[in-house]
């Protein structure tokens, strides 16, 4: 991978530019055809099957519709006082002969009122039958046969047998079995609940056709209506239907599935009736939608070949119109790294490219300009050195100098100048400390000590002072020269401003794994409004303003403090400031317990 990219690296101006269009311009479209692509052929896939729903749902409805009038026809007959008199079959012969005419009668009307009806069959338990249409081929038993056990079986609840096989009923205008659709329906009597008689109706499968004909689903698509074990009622195909697969018959109530079926792949699109558990079956055969998909996406691939072709060229003339001139500046670029500083970029353009030729001649100019100004400043860096090093040499030779006199006042008798000088002496060599940042606590201890005694020389008995350290922690690493500044505050804004002695105390201890110094006094203490100036620049590292400094005349040293422990140890340290007029200030350095 990265060789590859090393490579990617190498190439030419001219040639990424070229990469770029390509990927900016050429990609974007192929990319955006084949979405395109892949999108009508989603969006049409999906029409196709949301039409192919809604004309399997009209069918469906005109098939309930056929279904739920034959259930009526069987229930009204159920409800007609002559029609149970056949059925308990009590009636003398001559009221027998009146009530099957009537019976007739009505049949007749039902038929009439509903053209869709091949034929109704009424038949009692003793075997005896009445109908305009239907009438037994034999005189076998037809209360053995299939269709009645079934009507029987269901207890006077709507039965839909299907297309009739082997049955001895005939119908009088020559419908065949497989031009018809059985339902049956037993009658019960309604005190014992007997089974007293079946009405059997006939409905013509032409009429089921009817509402399937006029549908057509693309160029050879055709609907098929399947019962629910699986029998062709009706298809629209005239030549053989494909075999229905049984994921559609045993799926769920709607849905799609496409299955290979010999060479050929297949899609069906269902949906079953929960009235009737009929099933409509869309067939299509998957390579003519194909088709119509891959002659939009034929035009499509062309409109983007064509424009990819004309990005292309137009890439080609950009990518030489922009390489061009920065190949030429850049041939001017190593001359001038061969040496030549005199060289100068000449042409007359006012794009991108020019603005860089012009500032190549600036950069020139400006080189030649640095050159001689750093033969000026190495000049001067040497002198500066010398001057660093002598300034070294001040501070040792000043506490040498100061260990002298502190050995000459003990010589004679001089016992405070000693004092005042030895602590002098000390101040300075710890805060020289060979150059070090980082010291012991006890050092810092020892260099306080120091400040507080040349202090306490100066201001004699209003100084008091007490420093109380923990021994466990006098071998902590700590930044040196974070107490002298607060204890100048404490002595010289807090101490020399009370009236009478003063006191300081500072206290350092070890707690939830930091490190605490705390410098408390009971001198002048500061005011409120000042206490928030001091706490917001504390905490945002900004220097007081000139308006600021006239009514805080401190805090420089504070605030370096502040940045130093800041810098070194992150934003969880640093200090904190308490105070109130007249009563003192109680400032806390907060450090980390590096040992």
């Amino acid at each position: 991978m990265l060789s590859k990219v090393v490579n990617l690296n190498n190439l030419s101006i001219r040639n990424k530019l070229i990469i770029l269009f390509i990927i900016i311009s050429i990609i974007p479209f192929i990319a955006l055809g084949l979405v395109i692509g892949v999108t009508v052929e989603k969006i049409l896939g999906e029409q196709a099957t949301k039409n192919t729903y809604q004309l399997i749902d009209q069918v469906n409805a005109t098939f309930e519709s056929y279904i739920t009038n034959l259930q009526n026809v069987s229930y009204l007959i159920s409800l007609d006082t002559e029609v149970n008199s056949f059925f308990n079959g009590m009636n003398k012969e001559e009221q027998r002969i009146r009530e099957d005419y009537s019976i007739r009668q009505k049949m007749q009307g039902f038929t009439s009122l509903y053209p869709e009806i091949a034929g109704i069959f009424l038949i009692n338990k003793q075997g005896e039958y009445i109908s305009n249409e239907l009438f037994a081929q034999s005189d076998a038993d037809l209360t053995k046969e299939e269709w009645y056990e079934k009507a029987v079986e269901n207890k006077g609840i709507f039965k839909i047998i299907g297309k009739p096989k082997n049955r001895n009923i005939i119908s009088q205008i020559n419908y065949k079995d497989n031009e018809v659709v059985t339902v049956v329906r037993a009658i019960l009597d309604r005190e014992t609940q007997e089974v007293t008689g079946v009405i059997l109706i006939d409905l013509k499968i032409r009429v089921l056709g009817e509402a399937m004909n006029n549908i057509r689903l693309g160029l050879s698509g055709y609907l098929m209506l399947v019962d629910e074990e699986g029998q062709e009622l009706y298809s629209t195909n005239n030549k053989r239907s494909i075999p229905i697969p049984q994921e559609v018959l045993k799926g769920e109530e709607y849905g799609a599935y496409q299955k290979e079926i010999g060479k050929e792949k297949m899609e069906f699109i269902y949906q079953r009736t929960p009235f009737t558990q009929w099933t409509t079956v869309g067939v299509f055969y998957v390579e003519e939608s194909v088709a119509e998909v891959r002659e939009i996406k034929f035009y499509l691939m062309s409109f983007v070949f064509f424009l990819c072709l004309v990005g292309v060229t137009a890439s080609y003339y950009f990518s030489h119109s922009i390489s061009n001139p920065i190949t030429g500046l850049m041939s001017l670029m190593k001359r001038v790294e061969n040496g030549n500083m005199k060289i100068q970029y000449k042409e007359q353009r006012k794009d991108e490219i020019g603005k860089l030729g012009q500032t190549f001649n600036h950069m020139i100019s400006k080189i030649n300009s640095l050159i001689s100004l750093n033969e000026l400043q190495e000049k001067q860096k040497r002198e500066a050195e010398l001057r660093s090093l002598q300034a070294h040499i001040k501070p040792h030779f000043l506490y040498n100098t100061l260990d002298t006199i502190n050995w000459m006042a003990r010589k004679h008798g001089a016992k405070d100048v000693a004092e005042v000088v030895s602590s002098l002496s000390s101040l300075f060599r710890i805060g020289l400390s060979k150059g070090k940042d980082i010291i012991l606590v006890k050092e810092e201890i020892k260099h306080i000590e120091s400040y507080l005694r040349i202090q306490k020389a100066r201001y004699q008995e209003k100084l008091n002072y007490e420093i109380v350290v923990d021994p466990s922690i006098e071998e902590v690493k700590i930044l040196k020269l974070v107490l002298q500044p607060i204890v100048e505050n404490a002595i010289y804004h807090g101490i020399k401003e009370r009236k009478g002695a003063g006191y300081i105390k500072i206290d350092i201890k070890e707690q939830d794994d930091s490190l605490y110094l705390m410098v408390s006094d009971d001198g002048k203490g500061i005011s409120k409004e000042n206490v928030y100036l001091l706490k917001e620049k504390l905490h945002t590292l900004t220097i007081l303003d000139k308006k600021e400094k006239e009514s805080i005349d401190f805090g420089y040293g504070m605030m370096n403090v502040q940045a130093r422990i800041k810098l070194t140890y992150g934003k969880g340290y640093g200090i904190t400031l308490e105070s109130n007029a007249d009563k003192g200030t109680v400032v806390t350095i907060k450090l980390p317990v590096n040992r």
